[in-house]
């Protein structure tokens, strides 16, 4: 362990869902050939991302349209998950140095009729929906008839997340939060055992104007151990969530939570964040890609925020100091162009940059996404994880 931090500010972007072709035990997930950046290159006749490509992205694996470069801007490898599962959840706890040995609950199909039964008798309205599904849409498909009828729209995602939808002036805010911390108590465990449960409040008069509020609520899990974000803030040391990071973490570890509503503006509070004067951790999470485009099995609209993306790296380069460390991963695969809606069982692209660095190239394939939280915890001399080896040494 090092004695010195060797950066000031570690920044980890986490492009949500952006996998670079199927792991070992794909077969295990049903997920053979499944390939998010290949595919979504091939469909929409070349990538045109400059910056990753430089930073050696197609080093990893041939994209079309995106070269390979020697030397890179930076280091570059993959990341293989070693736990579980293939949710948001398990990747991003992962990646802060836990192994998640159980997979949590996915109802591709929607909640069993127990489980529905249960929420309907404290409740006391009926459930409609219960499938999986957009916010948005689902709204626009039953909001008309929940101000008619009072029922709760109840609908889930490839994630294991149970979401309630209720209209702010049919379903006070304070009773939909008290049926979701029922949920909540009842899915800790076993063979419910959920991820998240979120409270969807949304208001208008019809699904032409029905619109989501700022009142949304997570009930997630805590971690089911110490995280290196733990470790950082034991240490008075920055801990800085941006997107749905705080929620995947349900607050642990973080010293400040800055929400956000789309890519783009999580790329604005991350460079934002880049003037502010902290020694620690930045963690961005970029959810468009997998909800807006992974999910919807759209890989052109999933290309084109790759290409958005890539152009706001010119910026970041721009305002990154010396003393700063760029990670730019995924947390799993949503191939856009596979079967289903589901997540897939990827490597994930880990591509590195410091304006310090001296040397380019690739390093080691990672075994498992913690190594990433143990060079975090490497630099900046603080606890190290149970899961995962280092690779601080490897850049220089």
């Amino acid at each position: 362990m090092n004695n010195i931090k060797k950066f000031k500010r570690i920044h980890v972007i986490v492009m949500d869902s952006v996998g670079i072709g199927e792991t070992p035990d794909a077969d295990k997930f049903d997920d053979i050939g499944a390939n998010t950046l290949l595919h979504i290159s091939t469909a929409k006749n070349g990538l045109n991302v400059p910056n990753l490509e430089r930073l050696g992205l197609s080093n990893i694996y041939k994209l079309k349209g995106v070269n390979t470069v020697h030397p890179s801007l930076g280091y570059y490898t993959k990341m293989q998950e070693a736990s579980c599962g293939k949710d948001t959840m398990t990747g991003h706890w992962e990646m802060m140095g836990l192994y998640i040995d159980k997979p949590f609950q996915v109802f591709p199909d929607g909640f069993p009729d127990d489980l529905i039964a249960q929420i309907e008798k404290f409740s006391g309205r009926k459930i409609v929906g219960n499938c999986p599904a957009s916010g948005t849409e689902i709204i626009k498909q039953y909001g008309e008839h929940q101000l008619k009828t009072g029922d709760l729209i109840v609908y889930t995602s490839a994630d294991s997340v149970l979401q309630i939808a209720a209209h702010e002036e049919i379903i006070p805010l304070e009773e939909l939060y008290r049926i979701c911390q029922f949920c909540r108590d009842i899915t800790r465990e076993g063979k419910y055992q959920l991820g998240r449960i979120i409270a969807r409040p949304y208001i208008g008069t019809c699904k032409e104007n029905f619109t989501r509020t700022a009142n949304r609520h997570d009930y997630a899990l805590k971690p089911f151990g110490k995280t290196v974000m733990n470790s950082l803030q034991e240490a008075n040391l920055a801990s800085i969530a941006i997107g749905k990071i705080s929620d995947i973490f349900d607050g642990e570890g973080v010293t400040k939570a800055i929400r956000t509503v789309s890519n783009m503006d999580g790329m604005d509070k991350f460079i934002n964040i880049l003037d502010e004067d902290f020694t620690g951790l930045s963690f961005t999470n970029l959810v468009d890609f997998d909800a807006k485009f992974g999910h919807r099995r759209d890989p052109i609209g999933y290309g084109d925020a790759l290409e958005e993306f890539d152009a706001r790296l010119n910026e970041v380069f721009a305002k990154m100091h010396d003393e700063d460390l760029l990670l730019i991963t995924a947390d799993h695969g949503n191939d856009p162009t596979y079967k289903g809606t589901d997540h897939t069982r990827e490597y994930v692209p880990l591509l590195i940059y410091s304006k310090q660095f001296k040397n380019y190239g690739s390093i080691p394939i990672r075994k498992t996404f913690a190594d990433l939280g143990a060079t975090i915890a490497d630099n900046f001399a603080v606890e190290m994880p149970k899961y995962g080896q280092s690779f601080l040494d490897n850049l220089n």
